[in-house]
């Protein structure tokens, strides 16, 4: 199969699992400033870039996070390093999901879909579900609005902030709706500002 089928095919799966979505301008600038093409990270790894394609499409690697405007395919700077953690490609689902009681989690990461995170491994995402789910709860705490209170809900705040990076139109459009940015630093920040 030709490179050119290779990436057709890559784009296709990308489209089926984000949807169909245009890049701006602005998109692309965003995620090359994230993310990194394909092609020059194989090329830095010494890497074959349609033999990974091929892993992604056999769902052994994460697919892109995005396919810019003009059809790089790009992924994070650390696409390899969580293969080599688990022992390899053939091992990676198997390692990533035994970091969960649900499965369902190791599926998400081989969708290329987590883009919310500096740095996808188990532990950023365990974090950041644990801070989300405490930010989204703050709010009806029994101290809600004290010095304390605000305190604790900045401290967590800027901790998800670390972890985070700022997203892009094109995230909102692919999730249908706003990101946990939005919803997690975003809006405590400008509902709750610090004293």
């Amino acid at each position: 199969m030709s490179e050119t089928d290779l990436k057709q095919q890559l784009a296709e799966r990308f489209r089926e699992v984000n949807g169909d979505h245009p890049m701006t301008d602005t998109d692309d600038a965003y995620v090359g400033a994230q993310f990194v093409a394909l092609e020059e990270l194989c090329a830095i790894h010494g890497r074959d870039a349609d033999a990974v394609r091929r892993l992604m499409l056999g769902q052994h690697l994460p697919l892109p996070g995005y396919l810019r405007s003009d059809g790089a395919e790009m992924v994070p700077t650390d696409l390899f390093a969580l293969a080599k953690e688990a022992g390899g490609v053939e091992l990676l689902e198997e390692w990533f999901t035994a970091h969960w009681a649900d499965p369902i989690t190791g599926k998400a990461y081989l969708s290329g879909q987590y883009v919310c995170l500096h740095s996808v491994t188990p532990a950023a995402i365990q974090r950041k579900d644990y801070l989300t789910t405490a930010i989204s709860a703050a709010a009806n705490e029994p101290d809600a609005g004290s010095a304390r209170w605000s305190e604790r809900l900045h401290a967590l705040v800027d901790e998800l902030d670390t972890l985070e990076p700022a997203f892009t139109a094109y995230d909102r459009l692919r999730f249908g709706g706003p990101t946990s940015r939005d919803t997690c630093i975003d809006a405590p920040r400008a509902r709750f500002p610090r004293p």
